[in-house]
């Protein structure tokens, strides 16, 4: 396994992060089959676990915690808030009053007394960004986490996180995990240089690009809607959709270059990811052991020039041929009135 230091923190993480959103209701309710998935990861030098309060309604952060007991101390422990946790108002988004509730929420279920790495898992366009970074510089001071960041924040907005951190004197964004896989390139455009810039740690998701890369999806094979990660967004999946035409398409011609290197897709997919020289970590979300094993198989895999090149002409820098995030999306797309004058406007002019 290798290693390398998350941003400016001075913490070493495995290249490989172990992702527990596959843990629970959702993927698997074994606890003790994800304990044991837990302890034969970081039996293979995976040091680095990434959850969030919202997989499977806190249940994934409590099977971790259990995991855990005994071997805290050797683990970089990392969670995330933003998204409702329960009915009702406040019990959400990125204001000081959820997060207070929420990380202590947190931290009982996990069993421990700090978070390595507490993550905003979306924006909230409702709260001021300095409340957000106020809050959370507080619960560094506290001890109560380590070291804070971001998920899936578009550039602009990591941009303004730090130049409100920097003018206002608080703690600043040290992380970005963004969904970065062979299929979803787009954060190559402008959020890795930006992580980059700001000396960020990036931990990546979904590098098998939410199953597509598993290799079970090929074209011309049947492709099953009603079970697995298909079930959860068949529009990704269904073969009758002129876009997944597309990826299974390509998902052949990376087949052949995987099949040329002499690894499986998913290892190339991995491989891919930790390629990058802004990424720090790759997060693996396995829902079995025998998942596990396939995806670390390959953690000594390191991909030449040449292979990075033929990788480039079969899916263009910076090209998504999917949209990698269906958990959220800017109000100035998804509110109509962002984009439409107000109509007593429009008659004047």
């Amino acid at each position: 396994m290798r290693y390398r230091t998350l941003g400016g923190t001075g913490i070493e993480v495995s290249v490989h992060c172990l992702g527990a959103m596959m843990f629970g209701a959702v993927g698997n309710p074994d606890h003790d089959d994800c304990a044991r998935i837990v302890h034969a990861a970081l039996d293979q030098g995976v040091n680095f676990v990434d959850t969030a309060d919202m997989y499977s309604a806190g249940e994934s952060e409590q099977i971790v915690g259990k995991a855990l007991k005994g071997r805290r101390d050797d683990v970089v422990l990392a969670t995330k808030v933003h998204f409702p946790m329960g009915e009702g108002p406040n019990r959400g988004g990125n204001s000081r009053r959820w997060i207070l509730r929420a990380v202590e929420d947190s931290l009982r279920r996990l069993g421990t007394d700090w978070i390595d790495l507490y993550q905003v898992h979306r924006p909230d366009h409702t709260t001021d960004v300095e409340e957000t970074l106020s809050v959370l510089s507080d619960l560094v001071r506290q001890g109560k986490i380590r070291a804070f960041g971001c998920s899936t924040f578009p550039a602009e907005e990591i941009v303004e996180a730090h130049v409100v951190a920097e003018r206002r004197g608080l703690g600043r964004f040290r992380t970005e995990q963004p969904p970065y896989s062979l299929l979803a390139r787009g954060v190559e455009a402008s959020v890795l240089p930006v992580c980059a810039r700001y000396g960020m740690g990036v931990l990546t998701w979904s590098p098998l690009a939410s199953g597509f890369l598993t290799g079970r999806y090929r074209k011309g094979g049947p492709i099953d809607l009603t079970s697995g990660r298909a079930a959860l967004t068949p529009a990704r999946f269904d073969p009758a959709l002129p876009e997944n035409v597309t990826k299974l398409e390509v998902v052949e011609r990376l087949v052949e270059v995987a099949s040329d290197l002499g690894c499986t897709l998913p290892e190339l997919a991995v491989a891919f990811a930790a390629a990058h020289p802004a990424v720090t970590s790759v997060i693996v979300g396995p829902r079995t052991m025998e998942q596990l094993d396939a995806l670390l198989k390959g953690a000594s895999l390191t991909l030449d020039d040449a292979t990075l090149d033929r990788i480039d002409a079969i899916v263009p820098p910076g090209t998504n041929l999917y949209q990698p995030d269906g958990a959220w999306r800017p109000q100035s797309l998804s509110d109509p009135s962002r984009r439409r004058r107000p109509l007593a406007d429009r008659a004047a002019a």
